[in-house]
């Protein structure tokens, strides 16, 4: 793999070279974490990211490899993008692998659910690394100022989990021995399995809209638990031994909507989707699947403001299941908001940021300050910690001892 990747960069600068008009740009970054409770290292990363592109009139093409480099030698090369954009006089066509961003959310997944998720590191990544590049046929089809998007996926990509060690990767408490059958986990290309997504996008002068729709998979594998019982001699009851778990992905139909307008100075923004074919996991101890079937909700409303020199953001999110059984683990109304203020002084060179996910549900939270200086136009520092609040059972508060201070120094070309 290190061999690959260092070939491959000098193609790229190699057609970099020969190419004039083509544009490059990229950084390389540095990247430390320290926890607070051990002060073992958390992450030790050094990445470089290339950015190829070059447009014309009628063509135009973009490579973007990444390397990561993590503790040992060894290099992780990430190809996020590599397409070719067709230009013609009322739409355009875009080949190849690529991130989809859809809706008006920030920091939150509802109707921006083309590209898949690296979770590996959970939500700490910057969001355009979390994305996950698809293989994909993308057509947008002009109306003056409306546009209609389509999208095919012939390769079904999922969400990408921690690692078996990762301080991550959350081991669920099984109730008895486990196996796991992977069997069911591979989703073959074929036109039978591909994914389509539609979106219709509407600017006007008071509002923008967009109206989207999926035929997709559901990135996370729904877990179907079959249970081992015996009889308990001593009072003849059945008695869980055994866990027969094996992950399978399910299709979803998904339809959504969001708009943002502006009022006065302020930002309004709303954002949701209806999911039809989710699977959901039971406590029901005598049931033969842990899983059941049902629709959900996820949406919300935001604002962003500025008081003074302050921007501010503040957002509230719910997630519903409808027909709600009381057998679910998930609890029938999730409800998180998520708050960003940020100043910048000293002539834009030095950034003051905080940015929270505060879970209402589990009351838990996820606060993450940062100061970052720009040394210059290419060279930045940046000081930042990742505060996890909250007991075990939350989104966030699983995550309690991995609460982290980190440096990261990255330079810009």
């Amino acid at each position: 793999m290190k061999k690959l990747s260092i070939l491959l960069l000098l193609a790229i600068f190699t057609i970099t070279g020969q190419a004039q008009t083509t544009e490059y740009s990229g950084f390389m970054r540095n990247y430390t974490g320290v926890l607070y409770d051990s002060g073992d290292f958390s992450i030790l990363q050094n990445t470089f990211n290339f950015d190829v592109s070059k447009t014309g009139d009628k063509i135009a093409f973009k490579v973007n490899p990444m390397l990561y480099h993590y503790w040992s030698d060894s290099l992780n090369l990430n190809l996020r993008e590599a397409y070719v954009d067709l230009y013609f006089k009322n739409f355009d066509i875009r080949v190849g692998k690529q991130q989809v961003v859809w809706g008006k959310a920030d920091g939150v997944f509802i109707t921006d659910i083309v590209s898949p998720l690296n979770l590996s590191e959970f939500l700490l990544p910057d969001f355009d690394e979390i994305r996950i590049g698809v293989n994909a046929v993308k057509i947008d089809y002009y109306l003056g100022n409306n546009t209609i998007e389509a999208i095919w996926i012939p390769q079904f990509t999922p969400t990408i989990m921690p690692a078996e060690g990762s301080i991550w990767n959350a081991i669920p408490d099984f109730p008895a021995p486990a196996t796991f059958d992977w069997s069911k986990s591979i989703i073959n290309p074929s036109l039978e399995n591909s994914e389509f997504f539609l979106k219709y996008t509407a600017l006007t002068s008071a509002i923008d809209f967009e109206f989207m729709g999926g035929y997709t998979w559901d990135d996370n594998p729904s877990m179907h638990v079959e249970k081992l019982f015996t009889v308990n001699p001593a009072t003849m009851q059945p008695m869980l031994t055994g866990l027969n778990i094996t992950p399978e992905y399910h299709r979803l139909y998904v339809g959504g909507a969001s708009f943002s307008t502006e009022i006065k100075g302020v930002i309004l923004r709303g954002e949701g989707a209806y999911y039809n074919g989710k699977h959901f996991q039971t406590e029901d101890p005598m049931q033969a699947d842990a899983l059941i079937e049902k629709d959900y909700l996820h949406y919300l409303a935001g604002l962003d403001f500025n008081i003074g020199d302050v921007k501010l953001s503040t957002q509230f999110i719910q997630q519903t299941i409808l027909d709600y059984d009381d057998n679910i683990v998930n609890p029938e109304f999730e409800n998180t908001m998520t708050f960003m203020a940020r100043y910048d002084m000293f002539r834009e060179t030095v950034h003051l940021e905080l940015f929270s996910y505060i879970g209402l549900t589990n009351e838990d939270a996820l606060i993450r300050p940062k100061i970052s200086y720009d040394f210059d136009d290419s060279f930045s520092i940046q000081l930042g910690s990742n505060i996890f609040v909250g007991e075990n059972d939350g989104r966030f508060g699983q995550y309690q001892d991995n609460s982290m201070l980190y440096l990261k120094l990255k330079y810009s070309f």
